[in-house]
């Protein structure tokens, strides 16, 4: 799926970045995830899950590996070349937002402070 002009979902663009650190399982994502967005986004792990499966299916994740902890399957998780080549373009996509909404904000306060 080229989803490369469709933005992302927060949770999904902060499992993205999460994993562009290094390979890691689920439980390690969620708590990426909390930390990368100061407490902001808590993911249920059957949100995860969904959005790790729906990645995968799409080519922008893969697995890196897999063990067994305490007698469960702990699966790790990698960007793919396409994963980190969509997290760029959304990055840089958020980037020239937020620019944009900074330089209006910046007309905006200075059309305020001349009123005033």
């Amino acid at each position: 799926m080229d989803m490369t002009g469709v933005p992302l979902r927060e949770p999904t663009f902060l499992v993205l970045t999460a994993l562009a650190a290094e390979p890691q399982h689920g439980y390690s994502v969620l708590e990426d995830v909390r930390r990368i967005s100061d407490n902001r986004v808590r993911l249920q792990a059957g949100t995860l899950y969904g959005i790790l499966d729906r990645l995968r299916v799409d080519g922008l994740i893969e697995v890196d590996r897999e063990e067994v902890v305490a007698s469960r399957l702990r699966r790790y998780y990698r960007l793919t070349v396409p994963g980190r080549d969509l997290l760029s373009a959304e990055t840089d996509r958020l980037h020239r937002n937020a620019a944009a909404a900074d330089r209006r904000l910046r007309q905006l306060r200075l059309a305020t402070d001349t009123a005033a």
